[in-house]
């Protein structure tokens, strides 16, 4: 069973001081507008939807927008300013679109307006990318960054252990040697492969083991 991203799950590693600052936004402290950068796999999306969650445990009203999905409109982002915190994941998406970056600019300077709290994640530095809009590049740098690093080995066999304990199943130290030296190692895949594990061991009431793990990685999607 998959598991609502929440700020406590995010396993940091060197993504230490972005953490904290993405909490403070999400709680209605510190900048207004932070801006993470960085490649996929490194935990984006996840901080965005926990700091929703946050925002929404602390009786905030927040919304999350993923702009990598397909078929979404412009007008998406009307309205908005509204709410206590917008997250809007993968900026570059809309790159080069001129209807979606005057959309952009425009709830930018909205939510400024009205004191609204806006976190956005992009894969690369927004300089960096053919904006047609120039004034929305210099928005986007208006507040802090924080550059995401990817999580080093070690990083990524603590982070499997830390969440397979929350799940309640037990990973022997020969079960995380064989998926750090069989599976992917960025968090997103590992968190997918502890969920399947978790429900393929509910489900035919056995314990986690290299035979269970063979079969999940031969049945990828």
């Amino acid at each position: 069973m998959r598991q609502e991203p929440t700020l406590e799950t995010y396993f940091p590693g060197p993504n230490a001081e972005a953490l904290a600052a993405v909490a403070a936004l999400a709680g209605g402290q510190g900048e207004p507008y932070l801006l993470l950068v960085g490649t996929s796999g490194t935990g984006k999306s996840h901080l965005l939807q926990a700091a929703c969650q946050a925002a929404v445990r602390a009786q905030r009203q927040a919304h999350f927008i993923p702009l990598g999905f397909t078929g979404l409109d412009p007008a998406l982002l009307e309205d908005l300013e509204w709410l206590d915190l917008v997250a809007i994941d993968d900026l570059h998406c809309i790159v080069g679109d001129p209807d979606w970056e005057r959309a952009l600019f425009t709830l930018f300077n909205r939510l400024r307006e009205r004191g609204r709290a806006l976190l956005c994640a992009v894969r690369t530095a927004p300089e960096a990318l053919p904006f047609a809009l120039p004034d929305l590049v210099s928005r986007l740098a208006w507040g802090p960054r924080y550059r995401l690093i990817p999580l080093a080995e070690g990083d990524c066999r603590q982070l499997l252990i830390e969440s397979a304990h929350r799940r309640g199943l037990d990973l022997p130290p020969e079960l995380v040697q064989f998926i750090m030296n069989h599976h992917a190692r960025d968090p997103a895949s590992l968190l997918e492969l502890l969920a399947r594990l978790d429900s393929l061991s509910l489900r035919e009431q056995r314990p986690p083991s290299i035979q269970l793990l063979r079969r999940i990685m031969l049945d990828r999607p």
